[in-house]
């Protein structure tokens, strides 16, 4: 299995119609101050991490909530415990801190995102994969909020309280909205800790279960919040090994036209295309995926691979 050299640029575009997709504590979509609606990365690496969990079971997903037998979550040490057994015998902390790098690195969502693990030892992985903020590109930000019932009476100790009523509750939705996450791969960031542990490296093979979560994962996983939730777009920049460029976060590179065309939006790649015009030398691929009963792409970067999300 060969080790994953090149570093990324990239974006990954989903889509909510109707739709909760990141709420925050009060149940309403997050706003910035200026409101407009935003989605953390944690939400994104949700969905990439509960799509490899069901996909591909025999990889190993690390930091995804588990609940022992009363139905409870459970604690970091216990989850370690789990995967790996007890904690290695040994006097030494180096020694301790070694093996649990190497037992966390087997850990596919690991090997991607990092881990700040602060069980038994401290341990801290920079992770290869790193993800922004995904903001609303679309140019509204609609939240409507609708109350709903329960068939079950109001809870209460009081006796001579109202018990003729159900409980009534709140549910808030954004209209629509086009959330763009900006990421990039490195895989140099673990590079020393898989030396110093002999652990597992980024692969080729996990880029492309990578590649795969991130264009299926929100699609993948339904709730009744997130049911209108559908990944619309994948942008992924490959540069060649020997690289040393950076590029700006797509989200100032990539816009939506204000509007629709057959009931699809429009996503315009000028701003990109003239960044990277002269960079050519330095890009490997650029790989499109979208989700063509959606969104059309004008303005496309040259030799750019597209296909079907």
């Amino acid at each position: 299995m060969a080790n994953f050299l090149n570093r990324v640029f990239g974006c990954a575009v989903v889509k909510a119609i109707n739709s909760n997709y990141n709420a925050d504590f009060s149940g309403q979509p997050r706003t910035l101050p200026n409101g407009v609606v935003y989605a953390t990365d944690k939400a994104f690496k949700y969905t990439v991490k509960n799509y490899l969990k069901c996909v591909y079971p025999l990889e190993r997903i690390f930091y995804f909530k588990s609940l022992n037998e009363n139905m409870n979550p459970i604690s970091l040490d216990e989850t370690y415990k789990k995967n790996f057994g007890d904690y290695p015998k040994t006097k030494e902390k180096k020694g301790i801190k070694i093996e649990v790098t190497k037992n966390l690195l087997n850990c596919l969502d690991v090997r991607m995102f990092g881990a700040t693990f602060a069980g038994e030892t401290n341990v801290s992985l920079h992770g290869p994969v790193q993800i922004n903020h995904g903001v609303n590109i679309w140019s509204e930000n609609h939240i409507f909020t609708e109350q709903i019932t329960s068939p079950f009476s109001n809870k209460s100790n009081d006796p001579d309280a109202e018990k003729g009523m159900t409980t009534i509750g709140r549910q808030s939705r954004l209209e629509e909205g086009h959330y763009l996450h900006h990421f990039s791969v490195n895989p140099a960031n673990i590079s020393e800790m898989v030396e110093l542990s002999n652990g597992a490296a980024l692969s080729d093979e996990d880029i492309c279960k990578l590649k795969e979560a991130m264009r299926r994962g929100a699609t993948w996983y339904d709730s009744a919040s997130k049911a209108g939730c559908e990944n619309e777009m994948l942008v992924w920049i490959q540069l060649k090994k020997e690289s040393k460029i950076v590029l700006p976060n797509l989200t100032t590179l990539i816009d939506m036209e204000n509007g629709k065309e057959d009931g699809m939006v429009i996503y315009d790649f000028a701003k990109l295309k003239t960044h990277i015009s002269a960079l050519a030398n330095e890009i490997e691929k650029i790989e499109l995926y979208i989700n063509k009963q959606a969104c059309k792409l004008i303005n496309k970067p040259d030799n750019v691979e597209e296909m079907d999300i």
